[in-house]
Parts: structure tokens; C-alpha cells; sequence
């Protein structure tokens, strides 16, 4: 069978864009005595190849042996990151710091050792404006070897000696607590993915504990760099977020956002982070109803891919298509646009296509259930399952399990929709064991499920009373702010209203809007 989407080189020539193989064609030319070597013949086979197979590539290339096709391709694939390299050195800062610390140690092997520190101190500023705190600590060390083993004119300036090594002290404590801002930010965040939400105080108080546990002592007693605040700020956003505490969590995102209004070139230096930093806060404002500031600070997200799209790179545009889209998805679930969201999803669709063999699995579903939730909002319940079953039917255990219960509740909802009774009750036992085993269930989910399992079993002609009983408990869930998230993502007031007021859901969120 062939190796088809599995085979390293292969993704990697499928990724690369017309320019970058244009690129790459003419660096390989120059390096090349002439213009039918093997790696390049082979690049060819595979750019036009549809799938990879080693058989095929033998067939093609009659000069290449099966023995050797290993070596040759390991051969091209250092040749084609070689060429991306020289490509990308002009957009990425840290490529250029390093190339130029590359220049200093050859100088210096040769004995220019006056040479390399004058290199060494021009890149430092450069590693300074840039807040590339690694490097700069790197260009210290360095400094600090050459003085140590060569007698230099450093000594005759006063204090330069004295400066070096208090910067390298101080360089050395920012990279220290950079390490363990940067570790606290992927424990914190894991915490969240193994644990979930706080769903007690108990929760609440067991988070705290664990964070104040490994945050760094110090932090205030001296400037912090960016990375080190942005670490900071991401940290606090995923502790208050497992607390539910969305207000303060929407604060967090928005002082790592202002990071970069605050030093502007920062956003095009390291836009993953700038494109993380704005979603995050449009997923807080959506949590916490704040339609005004969603609206802004979309634009400005929207602005940013717009002006910066030709020079992202393909990881940076994937991130962007997604974040975007997510975003674009919940404005218009904030703002009832139900109809509008539906009339998006094509396009979304496609644009996401050119990401489908990168995009985290667990983004994809997301995107799943919120197309579904929009036809159930319209009533369309027949297309809302199809969506849904992405979720539902996965195999995969390493998937968080709190989307796969809103979209299995969602699920039941809809099957409730179209009075296929038999199959609410087939499914509702699957998802009562997984509720019960999920440590980290919330109220709503729990108040959900037991109104559907009833609802399965009743009378049509007493199911309006039920459903203004259910609106009167989740009137109550409303009032617990751990409720808010579980809340928002099933919006069963909307449902019990749509019932009560014989309509869809669509209708009912704006007769509930204008109260």
C-alpha cells in the first residue's frame, strides 16, 4: 500500500508555494554543477505526484536505485529547508541574530576575535530591541568567552568589563524566570485540559494552590521583559477561566493584547502570539456577552490578517484562518445572527480546506458544533445531527470529553426536535456513563440530561408544563457563575422559551434579547 499522506518529504514539497519551489529550483541550480541531479529530478517526481509510493518514484526516475532513495531523499529535504531558510532569514529576527552569532564564532575561529566582539555588540542591541532574550543571553556568553581568553581594550574603557558581566547577571535571571513563566503558562493550561472547570469552591481553592505552588517569587521586584509578562498574563487568564471567573480572565487576555499596542512591532515579529492574544480575549467577550468590545476587537484581528496574509507563514495562516473563522462564528452566535452564520459556513468551509492535514483535531470539532448549534437554531434539525455525529461518533480518547457531551446533549435536543423518541432513549444511556465518569460535570449538564430522559418518556400533551418547570431551574444555574460557560454553549433558556412560545430558537433568543 502506499504511504500517502505519512511520508515527511512528501508533506513538505506539498506545502511549499509556487514561489518557495521557484526558490528553491534556483538555489538548487547554483549549488549544482548542472541541472539534472538526482534530488532534483526526484523533487520533480514528487511535486507532481498526487500520492507518495516509493514504486512509482523507482519507475519514474530510472537513475535512482531502491537503496539509495533513502539517502537521496534525506539529501533533498535538507536541500529544501536550506533554500526556505534563505527565503525566511529577511522575516524572522531570531534567523537573523543567529546567522550574524554565526559569523562572530567563524571570525573567531580565524583569530579575528576584535572583529567578532564588534559583531557581537551590534546584534546585541539588535536581540535587545527585539526582546529575543534567549539570544541576547547567548551573545553575552560569548562576549564573555573571548574576554575571558584574549587580552581586548575592554579594560581600558571604565566599567565596561563591570556592565558585561551585571547584564550577563541580570540576562541570566530574566532568561531563568522566562523558563518558569513559560512552564507555569503550559502546567496551568494542562491543568485546565486534565481537570477542566472548577465546579466547586473546593475546585476553585485546588487550582489556586497548584498555581501559587509554580509561579516564580520575585516577579515584583524588578521591570518585567515582555515574554516574561506575556507568560504572566496567559497564566492568569487560564487560572481565572478554570475558576470561571470570566471577568477576571477577560482582563488577563486583554493586558496580554495591550503587550502589543504597547511595543507595535511586536505583532509582526511574533504573530502567532498577537493572533492567539486577540482570539483568546473575543472568546472571553463572547463568554461575558460584550458585544461592543467583540465588534472591535474583531475588526481589529480582521485588519491584522488582511495587511500581514503574503508574509504569514503556513503555520501562522493556519492559525489565523482558524481563529478568525471561530471568531467570525461566535459574533454571530453573540449577536443572534443565526441566519447570517449559516450563509458563512461555505466560505469557511473553504477556506479551511487548505489546512485540513495541519488543523488540531479538536479545533475542527469545534467548528462542527457550532454549525450545528446554528441549524438547530433555525430549526434545522435534520443538518445540526449530521455535524453533530462528527463529535458524537469519534473514537478518539485523547479529545477533551466536555465538547463531546454539549454536542451529545445538543444531539438528544435534536432528536427531541424531530420526535425520534426511540433513539433519544438509545442514546441517552451511552451518555449518562459518560457524565457520570466525567469528574468534572457541571449542573447544567446534569439538570439537561435528566429533563431529556424524562422528556423521552412523557406525554406530548404534558410537555409544556415540564419545559416551564426546566425554565424555572435553569433560571436558578444562572445565578452560579461556574454555570456561565455550560450555560452559554447549550443555551437551554432559549429552548424551554421556544417551547413555551411555540417557535424556534432563532425567535425566542430575540423576544429573551429584549428582555
Amino acid at each position: 500500500m502506499p504511504n500517502t499522506q505519512k511520508d515527511q518529504l512528501f508533506i513538505l514539497i506539498k506545502s511549499l508555494t509556487k514561489a518557495e519551489k521557484r526558490n528553491f529550483k534556483l538555489y538548487a541550480s547554483r549549488s549544482q554543477s548542472g541541472g539534472d541531479s538526482k534530488f532534483l529530478q526526484l523533487f520533480d517526481v514528487l511535486d507532481r505526484m498526487a500520492q507518495y509510493d516509493d514504486k512509482v518514484i523507482i519507475k519514474k526516475v530510472a537513475s535512482i536505485e531502491k537503496r539509495h532513495l533513502s539517502n537521496l531523499k534525506r539529501h533533498l529535504y535538507k536541500q529544501i529547508l536550506t533554500s526556505l531558510r534563505l527565503i525566511y532569514i529577511q522575516k524572522n529576527i531570531d534567523i537573523q541574530i543567529r546567522e550574524q552569532l554565526d559569523f562572530a564564532r567563524i571570525l573567531y575561529g580565524k583569530g579575528m576575535y576584535m572583529q567578532s566582539l564588534r559583531l557581537l555588540e551590534r546584534i546585541k542591541q539588535t536581540a535587545v530591541d527585539h526582546h529575543q532574550d534567549v539570544l541576547h543571553l547567548e551573545i553575552l556568553e560569548f562576549q564573555k568567552l573571548i574576554e575571558s581568553r584574549h587580552v581586548t581594550h575592554s579594560r581600558q574603557v571604565e566599567n565596561k568589563m563591570e556592565r558585561l558581566l551585571m547584564e550577563s547577571l541580570q540576562r541570566s535571571q530574566i532568561t531563568h524566570d522566562i523558563n518558569l513563566l513559560s512552564a507555569l503558562n503550559i502546567q496551568i493550561h494542562g491543568y485546565y485540559i486534565q481537570y477542566g472547570h472548577a465546579t466547586n469552591k473546593e475546585d476553585q481553592l485546588r487550582s489556586l494552590e497548584f498555581f501559587n505552588t509554580h509561579v516564580p517569587g520575585g516577579l515584583d521586584r524588578r521591570q518585567l521583559t515582555f515574554f516574561e509578562k506575556a507568560n504572566l498574563y496567559q497564566s492568569w487568564m487560564w487560572l481565572h477561566y478554570i475558576n470561571m471567573d470570566l471577568a477576571r480572565a477577560r482582563e488577563s487576555a486583554a493586558q496580554w493584547v495591550n503587550l502589543f499596542v504597547e511595543d507595535p512591532r511586536m505583532s509582526s515579529k511574533d504573530p502567532d502570539l498577537y493572533i492567539r492574544s486577540l482570539y483568546y480575549l473575543l472568546m472571553l467577550l463572547f463568554l461575558t456577552h460584550h458585544k461592543g468590545d467583540f465588534k472591535h476587537y474583531l475588526a481589529h484581528l480582521d485588519k491584522f490578517i488582511d495587511n500581514t496574509w503574503e508574509d504569514l507563514n503556513d503555520n501562522s495562516k493556519m492559525l489565523a484562518s482558524v481563529y478568525q473563522n471561530l471568531s467570525r462564528l461566535n459574533f454571530a452566535l453573540l449577536r443572534n445572527e443565526f441566519q447570517a452564520g449559516i450563509a458563512s459556513i461555505p466560505a469557511i468551509q473553504k477556506s479551511l480546506k487548505a489546512f485540513e492535514n495541519y488543523m488540531d483535531e479538536y479545533r475542527s470539532l469545534l467548528f462542527d458544533f457550532k454549525y450545528a448549534y446554528l441549524y438547530f437554531a433555525v430549526g434545522d434539525f435534520e443538518k445540526a445531527l449530521d455535524f453533530l455525529n462528527n463529535i458524537v461518533l469519534i473514537k478518539n480518547t485523547q479529545l477533551p470529553k466536555d465538547l463531546q457531551i454539549y454536542a451529545s446533549l445538543l444531539q438528544l435536543m435534536c432528536l427531541y426536535e424531530r420526535e425520534q423518541y426511540d433513539l433519544m432513549s438509545y442514546f441517552i444511556s451511552p451518555l449518562s456513563r459518560l457524565i457520570n465518569k466525567y469528574p468534572f460535570k457541571n449542573r447544567t449538564q446534569s439538570l439537561l440530561l435528566e429533563f431529556l430522559k424524562k422528556l423521552a418518556m412523557l406525554p406530548a400533551a404534558e410537555a409544556a408544563t415540564a419545559f416551564a418547570a426546566f425554565d424555572g431551574e435553569v433560571a436558578k444555574l444562572r445565578k452560579d457563575p461556574l454555570e456561565a460557560k455550560a450555560l452559554y454553549y447549550l443555551r437551554p433558556d432559549f429552548w424551554a422559551k421556544s417551547h413555551l412560545d411555540n417557535c424556534t430558537v432563532e425567535e425566542a433568543s430575540y423576544e429573551l434579547e429584549k428582555v
